[in-house]
């Protein structure tokens, strides 16, 4: 059975800087990519960041120059460091995996919270 886990969520100051990492267990066969999704409250879940195995990445335009996404991709982990954090980074930051057969995978996600 696919587990992916994430950790390093937590409150953070405006301005301050974290880092979420995400592990995968289990059986997994060929990623292709992996990557955050993040989840406000009230709003819908959106791409953060992603990794191909290329090692080609892919922002959304409001984390540009303050994330960067980096990914091992034998260790099947991935991760996020965010810098500069806003009150609008504010969310469950939830990470993805998928497959060159269509499998796709979800973690169950990790807070993160940005207030003074």
């Amino acid at each position: 059975q696919v587990q992916l886990v994430e950790s390093g969520g937590g409150l953070v100051r405006p301005g301050g800087s974290l880092r979420v990492s995400c592990a995968a267990s289990g059986f997994i066969f060929s990623i292709n990519s992996m990557g955050w999704y993040r989840q406000a409250p009230g709003q819908e879940r959106e791409l953060v960041a992603t990794i191909a195995r290329s090692g080609i990445t892919n922002y959304a335009d409001s984390v540009k120059g303050r994330f960067t996404v980096s990914g091992d991709f034998a260790e099947k982990s991935v991760y996020l460091q965010m810098n500069n954090l806003k009150p609008e980074d504010t969310a469950v930051y939830y990470c993805h995996t998928d497959t060159n057969r269509g499998g796709s995978y979800w973690g169950k996600g990790t807070l993160v919270t940005v207030s003074s």
